[in-house]
């Protein structure tokens, strides 16, 4: 006698009770899938394109706009600091390492960086055609980038003003892509870099309306700063949007933001610390969705249970029968326990494939050149432990039907036919 067999065929004779049970057991742990993804993969991206960084020092406003601006790119800043404060803040003996960017243009709502080498370097980043930036309007562009915007070496474009589609093209001044990186996983992927002094011809032709005749300079005129950014006369006028600071050792913590807030337009913001409390902050709704989730997974154990208990008034008449033809109590036992985890197994299985593929369509949603994209493309570990947790609730939903089965008393239930 093939247990499996029985109960399947007697979960089919069931359809509708069976469909109901499957849908809200599903739903319960779709919505637990799609919070552990969706949660697992942005912690991940935020904790690798935070690796490293110690402090974002930027223009005065909300500490965590100018982490989100500036280390994963999905705000805007929240104004500009002067070149010559930056100078000062890298050249302290408390810092070991500066790396500036401004910020402000895009192209098809991909940003473009102005920075220094130094920034592909601390992302470990690697070429996997042409070069690095050298001069002024020459774009190495991250691996994602380069495939959304479908560009390649030799290539040329204008900048747009703000991060939407449809602002102030610069005219005139076109980029000319000169490399592309490696996929990374970090924030270079879905990045244009370039040199800063690209994104002040920039904004001067903005602001002054015309081109700008940039005559030759000879190296006497150069103003030296740790940057290598070159500055010519003074550095009147000059702005970055950000610096990204590494400390030399922990004392850097203590005193640098004091320092730092302390000194005009200048604000000192903490990864660590602004992460954790929008983690947290996003944290309480997570936890409600998933207090709701399990809340949803219990009734449909109770459901199941319902579903079991009932339909053994209806059997008992079939499972004397069975133990009249040989079949021992811990059979019958079995039998509904199966009920139970096949019910459970159908729910696990409509809950993974319903969540993966809510993940999936979020991340196709958001586009593939977000920042904080997700894909259901992938399988964690933590998923093994929901996996055994819905067969427990199918085994402890069908345990009491499955103990009153065993103890059914064959001779009562067939003389009463």
């Amino acid at each position: 006698m093939n247990l499996i067999v029985l109960s399947w065929n007697y979960i089919k004779g069931q359809k509708l009770n069976t469909l109901l049970n499957t849908l809200l057991l599903g739903f319960g742990i779709a919505i637990i899938v799609v919070l552990l993804l969706v949660s697992t993969q942005v912690q991940d991206k935020f904790t690798r394109n935070a690796q490293g960084i110690d402090m974002v020092v930027g223009a005065k406003g909300s500490p965590l706009q100018i982490i989100l601006c500036n280390i994963f790119h999905i705000d805007f800043p929240t104004g500009n600091i002067p070149l010559e404060d930056a100078i000062w803040l890298s050249r302290q003996r408390l810092i070991a390492e500066a790396i500036p960017l401004a910020l402000g243009d895009s192209y098809r709502t991909i940003r473009i960086v102005g920075t220094n080498h130094k920034y592909v370097g601390h992302y470990g980043g690697k070429l996997a055609e042409g070069k690095l930036w050298s001069g002024d309007l020459q774009v190495t562009l991250g691996a994602q980038a380069a495939m959304t915007l479908g560009m390649g070496i030799g290539d040329t474009f204008s900048g747009e003003h703000g991060m939407s589609e449809g602002g102030h093209v610069h005219e005139g001044h076109d980029y000319e892509v000169v490399g592309i990186l490696q996929p990374s996983g970090t924030a270079l992927d879905n990045l244009i870099l370039s040199n800063i002094e690209s994104v002040w011809i920039m904004h001067e032709e903005e602001e002054e309306g015309e081109d700008h005749d940039h005559h030759a300079h000879t190296d006497d005129e150069l103003i030296d700063n740790p940057f290598g950014i070159k500055i010519y006369h003074d550095l009147e006028d000059k702005e970055i949007t950000s610096l990204i600071l590494k400390y030399r050792g922990p004392m850097a913590a203590v005193q640098l933001p004091r320092m730092i807030n302390a000194r005009g337009n200048l604000q000192a913001a903490s990864p660590a610390f602004e992460m954790a409390r929008l983690l947290n902050i996003v944290g309480i709704g997570v936890d409600v969705v998933q207090g709701f989730a399990y809340l949803i997974i219990f009734i449909a154990g109770l459901s199941v249970f319902i579903a079991l208990y009932n339909s053994l008034k209806e059997r008992r008449y079939d499972l004397a029968i069975m133990r009249s033809m040989g079949a021992s109590r811990m059979k019958l036992l079995v039998h509904i326990i199966l009920e139970g985890m096949i019910i459970t197994f159908l729910g696990g299985v409509t809950g993974f494939i319903l969540g993966h593929g809510v993940v999936e369509l979020i991340g196709m949603m958001t586009g593939e050149g977000a920042q904080v994209s997700v894909t259901g493309r992938i399988f964690l570990s933590e998923e093994l432990l929901i996996i055994v947790v819905s067969f427990a609730l199918g085994v402890v939903a069908a345990l009491i039907p499955a103990i009153t089965a065993y103890r059914t008393d064959i001779s009562k239930v067939l003389a009463k036919g």
